[in-house]
């Protein structure tokens, strides 16, 4: 294993616990690009959306202080292991204060008897075509990658001077690849059908080296990006 793969984000971050220049800026990239996941996933507990934002401002905020790293460990997992285990704990522990807020509020609580049977009036069971807020958590995790990997890709071609090849084969790493016939690629580039099908392929394995080297900023071995891949395919399949 190379020294390289070891200057990722989340090595950055956990070598220094966050408290240096260059792990404060490494964390504040991770936290950039973690927001979406940690939003879906306080919505799908249970808050209403403008709670839910109000709490991931006040959770990244609190990881972004300082001293919330002490046991950061790229060894030990990868960074979203570690950044959903913080949530949890994070909103468990508002969840509790906001009860304890309630009983000493002066409320009457009451309590309800389930009934005896199964479906009585007091039990009510839990809707299983609700996605679970772990599976938000991945699924708007891979949502996001894709999306940076997609940015870091644009970027690449542009450099290359071929931000119309890109923007012409988009689609093909999208959905939008049914509504878009090739030949109409072919001719927005002057390529040959053949030529634009190549140009696609290369295109999409572009898009995948892409997609891994997003990842590898999060993991601290470099086997351990194979395996967040496959967990990204599977989350997009739920």
């Amino acid at each position: 294993m190379t020294s390289s793969f070891h200057d990722t984000r989340w090595t950055l971050v956990s070598r220094s616990r966050g408290v240096d220049a260059v792990g404060k800026a490494a964390l504040s990239e991770l936290c950039e690009a973690y927001y979406a996941p940690v939003l879906a996933y306080l919505c799908r507990s249970g808050r209403d959306a403008d709670a839910a934002r109000e709490l991931t401002h006040d959770f990244f905020a609190k990881l972004l202080a300082g001293g919330a790293m002490e046991s950061a460990d790229p060894l030990r997992g990868r960074f979203r292991s570690y950044l959903l285990a913080a949530l949890k704990h994070f909103a468990s522990n508002q969840r509790d204060r906001t009860q304890a807020a309630k009983r000493g509020g002066g409320q009457v609580h009451a309590f309800i008897d389930p009934g005896d049977g199964a479906t009585g009036a007091g039990l009510q069971l839990a809707d299983t075509s609700v996605e679970p807020p772990d599976a938000a958590f991945d699924r708007q995790w891979a949502l996001t990658v894709l999306a940076r990997g997609l940015a870091r890709l644009e970027t690449s071609m542009r450099d290359d001077g071929k931000a119309a090849h890109f923007h012409a084969l988009k689609p093909w790493l999208t959905a939008e690849a049914d509504a878009t016939p090739q030949t109409t690629a072919a001719a927005q580039l002057g390529m040959t059908g053949e030529a634009v099908k190549v140009a696609i392929h290369r295109l999409r394995k572009r898009f995948r080296e892409a997609v891994k080297a997003e990842i590898a900023q999060t993991v601290g071995e470099a086997g351990d990006v194979r395996e967040e891949l496959d967990a990204l395919m599977m989350a997009l399949r739920k």
